[in-house]
């Protein structure tokens, strides 16, 4: 077996990842980063990124052959063929459901900041007292005040679009100027904030640059942000994090390493480094490191640690708790309204925006009281339809190609995303008798949305409805597409913050309890999930435990 040591170890290379291997190497730091997926070169390697519908053999579409190696990633839209090289085969690796659970597995360095939404906001005051306030869960060990200079460092790098609006709920950021609302949602805005009080509409925050940023090029309203960005023009860890890491000359980027689990040294009551198996030849590997930072994504990070059993911890590394596992939340969504909207069909859009509209949140806020705690915000947009409206109509000839050039009548749409409270009862846990491709354990999934996020869900229906009725929209529908854990793409819980081992994974600065020299930044680490979309908050929170990482190395506390 072979053994090399580094001052740190970064394991996994997505939003998490890519900023700790920054901040690790530019404070001075040897890494490693432990990438278990193939190396993807930033703007050559995204060999999809110009090419037009008609280029694909499959016209966008998967194969019957690659369906069959895609179980469950083949149930949503993110897997097609225009991104199929970046997923996971999940045949290589299944997992058990006791209830349906969409996982998303990128395979490939930059992780899931290649394929993200993008969409960047940051937790509010209210988002952090809501558990103690409450009584749910356990109390989160730092508050907004802590976070705040993380976010605004971490946005001044990335660069993140949109508006401030000064709403407590939905702090202000340190932003690029917004990308612009297109005629009519400028109408809905005004007519939603006119007749709702309290109510507001922007433009969506992205990390889509509206300017040239950190030697970075503007957005091209491509809309193909999904297949990797040859300008730079959103945050990745390709275009933003890995390229001042390895400036510093102090990083090792190591794809094909699947990181079996952390080893624990009893005698000095710390991690000692990872035992590292590499995918392409099943040899195993030993690193070793004064530090590591696991950064996996919310459930790789926990599989590794759970999967990290010695005699001190023989149900997982720092899970004297028992909670590791629990409390996994992610986001419900898929359900709104849309309707259409009578007149300005002398107007079009401005290329393709990758971006829609935001409405905060604002039910359970100051004197409003719902059946249901916590609240959701809502995304969406107005277009135009296009060619594909003239299939429907079962034209042929001249007249339905000159009716194809023209654009259709304008429709706005708008769906929730809310939030799920943490339950305990919601847990991931290893199958030890199913083994993956490697021989090692795989999970099984027990996740559910609950009464509480289905009596939200009718809100977040009617709600929607009723504002664009009352904005002029004709035609309104609410909808409910159903919406089951993973879906959303941001499980988050797991290995929790906490203030006391007793009930929780990790400290205030992200550290296991019970192995100082370990950090969990990524979304294991969140004691509760918020409404909106959480990438930006574990920049944040891994940018503040790098900083402090490394002071605590230089006191020798570590």
């Amino acid at each position: 077996m072979k053994k090399r040591t580094y001052d740190a170890i970064v394991i996994g290379s997505g939003v998490a990842g890519g900023w700790a291997a920054k901040e690790l190497t530019e404070k001075g730091l040897k890494v490693l980063m432990l990438e278990r997926g193939k190396p993807l070169e930033h703007i050559t390697g995204y060999e999809s990124a110009t090419k037009a519908p008609w280029q694909f053999e499959h016209r966008l579409r998967t194969t019957v052959q690659e369906r069959e190696e895609h179980p469950f990633l083949k149930r949503d839209y993110p897997y097609n063929e225009d991104t199929k090289n970046y997923w996971f085969k999940d045949i290589d690796a299944p997992y058990g459901e006791k209830k349906r659970f969409d996982w998303f597995r990128p395979d490939i360095v930059g992780g899931k900041s290649i394929m993200w939404g993008r969409q960047s906001y940051r937790l509010s005051e209210l988002d952090f007292e809501a558990n103690l306030k409450e009584g749910v869960a356990i109390d989160w060990p730092i508050r907004y005040a802590d976070l705040k200079p993380w976010y605004d460092y971490v946005e001044g790098h990335a660069g993140i679009s949109g508006e401030n609006l000064n709403l407590p709920t939905f702090p202000d950021g340190n932003l690029l100027p917004p990308m612009e609302l297109n005629v009519v949602e400028k109408q809905i805005r005004k007519g939603i904030e006119s007749k709702f009080p309290g109510r507001h509409m922007t433009i969506g925050r992205a990390a889509n640059l509206t300017k040239p940023h950190n030697g970075r090029n503007s957005c091209q309203y491509r809309s193909l942000c999904h297949r990797g960005c040859p300008y730079s023009a959103y945050f990745s860890t390709q275009s933003s994090t890995l390229p001042p890491a390895m400036a510093t000359g102090r990083l090792t980027v190591r794809p094909h390493s699947i990181v079996n689990s952390i080893i624990y040294d009893p005698k000095k009551g710390k991690a000692s480094g990872v035992l590292v198996i590499d995918s392409q030849t099943g040899e195993q590997h030993e690193f070793k490191s004064k530090i590591i930072f696991v950064c996996a994504s919310a459930i790789g990070s926990t599989w590794i640690l759970m999967n990290s059993i010695s005699a001190t911890f023989p149900n997982g590394l720092g899970n004297s708790s028992g909670v590791l596992g629990h409390y996994m939340m992610d986001h419900h969504f898929r359900t709104g309204a849309g309707g259409t909207w009578e007149g300005d069909l002398d107007k079009y859009v401005f290329g393709r925006r990758p971006n829609g509209i935001y409405i905060p949140r604002y039910r359970n806020v100051g004197k409003d009281k719902r059946d249901y705690l916590r609240g959701f915000g809502y995304q969406g947009g107005a277009n135009r339809s296009g060619w594909q409206r003239v299939v429907a109509e079962m034209g042929f000839g001249a007249s339905m190609k000159q009716e194809a050039t023209e654009p259709g009548p304008w429709s706005f749409g708008m769906t929730g995303f809310g939030e799920c409270l943490p339950y305990y009862e919601n847990h991931i846990r290893l199958d030890m008798e199913n083994k993956d491709k490697w021989g090692q354990p795989t999970l099984v999934f027990d996740v559910e949305f609950k009464e509480n996020e289905m009596k939200m869900r009718k809100d977040m229906a009617n709600d929607a409805a009723e504002m664009l009725e009352a904005a002029g929209l004709k035609n309104v529908r609410t909808y409910d597409s159903g919406s089951f854990p993973g879906m959303a793409i941001h499980e988050m819980g797991t290995a929790r913050m906490g203030h006391s081992v007793k009930d929780s994974i990790l400290n205030k600065w992200n550290q296991v309890h019970e192995c100082l020299n370990v950090f969990v930044t990524d979304g294991a680490c969140m004691t509760s999930n918020s409404c909106v979309n959480p990438s930006l908050t574990y920049m944040a929170l891994t940018a503040r435990a790098a900083d402090y990482a490394v002071k605590e190395l230089k006191k020798g506390n570590l």
